[in-house]
């Protein structure tokens, strides 16, 4: 669980959480909605004029947003300068940058991966949503042979594949204590649209909005009622 508090979102001694890959703030929004750092109703007005929730998310208009995202390769160098200012005054707090697996195709996150075991930043922790697919395609047809997990390896960081994505196995790995004095990384095996056999591992719901009958046919899938909140 992140030390961070509905009620002092900009606390110095918080934990932070970057959404790198800032085209899925959605999920971040019904996380932050769900601990009280905004009205649940709020979402209903999601990528509208009269709300604040954008496509992507929005510092100092959303209570908990620490970084403007969606321009990938940014977040993980803007995480080790956090987790490198919160090192230099001591602060225990820790920096969570969450990446998708097409944005680790751009330099600046190897640069970031480089830096952050330069500084020995053991604050700091990277989260992969590996799920194969990026923008154009399988990320497995556009950058073939390159193996994520390897290259955090490579760069020095304490590196684990995670397949078991329940919350008891996720809780598990992310309440570990770092090993030493290095960076962690998760490379998480997930599948896009898990859940929802019509979405699942389908590159159209990368842009496709979910609305109208398709989100009732998936809150079903999902074991809910379409009048559910």
């Amino acid at each position: 669980m992140l030390a961070v508090r509905p009620d002092a979102p900009d606390d110095p001694g918080r934990d932070r959480f970057i959404l790198s890959k800032g085209h899925g703030c959605m999920a971040l929004y019904a996380v932050l909605a769900h601990h009280g750092f905004f009205p649940r109703e709020t979402l209903a007005a999601y990528c509208t004029a009269e709300a604040c929730l954008g496509e992507h998310p929005m510092p100092g208009k959303i209570p908990g947003v620490e970084l403007a995202t969606g321009s990938l390769g940014h977040g993980l160098a803007y995480a080790a300068g956090q987790a490198a200012g919160l090192a230099l005054r001591g602060a225990p707090a820790r920096v969570f940058a969450l990446l998708g697996d097409g944005e680790c195709d751009e330099g600046s996150v190897w640069e970031a991966a480089a830096a952050a075991t330069a500084q020995s930043l053991s604050n700091l922790t990277a989260v992969v949503d590996a799920n194969g697919w990026q923008a154009c395609g399988r990320c497995g047809c556009i950058t073939p042979g390159f193996d994520l997990a390897a290259a955090f390896a490579g760069f020095g960081w304490e590196t684990r594949e995670l397949t078991d994505l329940s919350q008891p196995a996720l809780i598990a790995a992310f309440g570990a204590a770092p090993a030493g004095d290095r960076p962690r990384a998760f490379v998480c095996r997930t599948v896009k649209g898990a859940g929802v056999p019509f979405m699942e591992d389908d590159l159209e719901w990368h842009y496709r909005p979910v609305r109208g009958r398709d989100r009732d046919r998936a809150r079903a899938c999902l074991g809910e009622c379409p009048g559910d909140a």
